[in-house]
């Protein structure tokens, strides 16, 4: 198991846990965003699947089990991809907002790979 004592000291969650913070207040704020439940509620649903996966993971307390959650997770942050193209070509979020929501979901991404990739070498 990596050495960490919560799932709260690993980075990845941390920058999810941000990246949920930011979805949920831009869906807030924009009108047209927060009327379209259906996609409001699955980009919400996806941001919290990354760090709710990463923490769910982390307490199965077995390297195995935590590697499967870390890709469920990296998965999730592939779905938030998806559909952040769909609300920025839906003009629900401008350039600034789907450039940072961008570089936050790819970073995440990469942290969990590095994770993932270290784990396996634990193996």
């Amino acid at each position: 198991m990596a050495k960490f004592n919560s799932f709260e000291e690993i980075l990845s969650w941390q920058k999810a846990r941000a990246l949920n913070k930011d979805i949920y207040q831009i869906t807030i704020n924009n009108t047209s965003f927060s009327k379209d439940f259906g996609l409001r509620d699955q980009i919400r649903r996806s941001s919290i699947s990354i760090s709710s996966n990463i923490a769910e993971g982390f307490e199965r307390e077995t390297t195995k089990e935590f590697i499967r959650f870390l890709y469920i997770a990296k998965a999730s942050a592939g779905e938030f991809r998806s559909q952040l193209y769909l609300a920025f070509d839906l003009e629900y979020i401008n350039d600034i907002e789907f450039n940072k929501l961008t570089l936050e979901v790819n970073e995440v991404s990469k942290l969990i790979s590095g994770l993932i990739k270290y784990l396996s070498s634990t193996l």
